[in-house]
């Protein structure tokens, strides 16, 4: 178990719904295919799953963050410190 808290932003709240959202669009065309019959078998239906992968993804992007935590991973690299800024003399080294 994690001991991380997980976010509930409403962008990270859409974006967990992915895999169900996939799940339930592979089960109404397959009910479509056995209640219509016909070739809406996956080989001919898999834009529909990249068109709702795609709605999924860009209402995650429109959606606030507002609240957003973010998580840090255990083995995650820390980012590099920034150079030292080199100290600047108030005095000009000219006119002497």
């Amino acid at each position: 178990m994690s001991n991380t808290t997980a976010c509930h932003c409403q962008s990270c709240t859409i974006r967990h719904m992915t895999g169900a959202a996939v799940v339930i669009t592979i089960g109404i065309l397959l009910l479509l295919q056995q209640v219509h019959g016909g070739n809406l078998g996956l080989q001919n239906t898999w834009p529909a799953i990249l068109l709702v992968l795609g709605a999924i993804q860009l209402a995650s992007a429109f959606a606030p963050r507002d609240g957003h935590i973010e998580v840090v991973r255990a083995n995650a690299v820390p980012p590099a410190p920034p150079p030292p800024v080199a100290p600047q003399s108030n005095f000009s080294s000219q006119g002497q």
